[in-house]
């Protein structure tokens, strides 16, 4: 039985030799999603605005939430925005994860052939995700031109704090799509578990707003730093703690290797299963 490489170098050299399959497999799944509609794949934009517009009426208009942090406002305006950087993030979390259970059984097809590069399935599922990511961005950016101005500077830094987040993105995704093949349970357990990691995510509220006691416990989250992170440099104007991003990074960068390895080491069981 053939041995799958399970090196640290192995990880990304898979996905570069395979850049064209996973680029096409992206394009085919993005534009696949909306094949049928009226307005096609404009509906990635307009699916972001309407959230946006419903959260900022539910949350704003309705329970008069307000975001108790220093230097915040009563604004409608900054909450909405507020809100939306963080539902970014978790949305690209929860998008991948939510997946990578079925990545194999909704591709069995591809495990009988042995050259088909399985472990590039949670690359696409990435970089679909990635790409509806990149539409609400902008959407986040033209509600901020438009209702507050000049963008901040410190937007640059966005894709400095991204970078670690996707590599722990991809570690989880091959874990459970590994999963997803010997024990279907996990499709639904994961379900549960991201519903819960919303609500005890900063997603709606600022970790600030914990008592100091408990705080502690939402950093144990892992979505916790990149959402706070996110929000300063998106909003607030305020560079990323180097040093919490680098500590992510490499937590993130052995997360994404052993979840490699583990991929690699179990896919050799995936056709007696299936």
């Amino acid at each position: 039985m053939k041995d799958f490489a399970v090196t640290p170098r192995e990880m990304f050299a898979s996905a570069w030799r395979n850049r064209e399959l996973i680029k096409a497999s992206v394009t085919r799944e993005v534009l696949g999603r909306y094949r049928g509609s009226f307005l096609g794949i404009l509906w990635s934009f307009f699916n972001p605005v309407i959230m946006l517009a419903v959260y900022t009426f539910v949350f704003s208009v309705i329970f008069k939430a307000r975001w108790g942090v220093a230097g915040a406002s009563d604004s409608k305006t900054e909450f909405a925005l507020v809100l939306f950087a963080g539902l970014m993030v978790f949305n690209l979390f929860a998008e991948c994860i939510t997946r990578a259970p079925g990545l194999i059984l909704s591709n069995v097809n591809y495990v009988k052939k042995v050259v088909f590069p399985l472990e590039i399935l949670p690359w696409v599922a990435l970089g679909s995700a990635l790409f509806h990511a990149i539409v609400s961005l902008g959407v986040w950016l033209i509600a901020y031109v438009a209702l507050v101005g000049a963008p901040q500077a410190t937007i640059l830094y966005f894709p400095l704090i991204l970078i670690p987040f996707l590599l722990l993105i991809m570690g989880v995704s091959w874990v459970l799509a590994s999963l997803g093949v010997f024990l279907r349970d996990v499709t639904q357990v994961i379900g549960v578990i991201t519903t819960v990691m919303m609500f005890l995510s900063p997603v709606f509220f600022p970790a600030s707003a914990l008592p100091e006691q408990y705080r502690y416990l939402i950093f144990i989250n892992p979505l916790t730093p990149i959402i706070e992170q996110t929000r300063d440099v998106l909003y607030w104007g305020q560079g990323p703690d180097f040093i919490v991003v680098g500590m992510y990074l490499v937590a993130a960068a052995v997360t994404a290797w052993l979840g490699f390895a583990w991929f690699q080491k179990t896919r050799k069981g995936f056709a007696d299963v299936l």
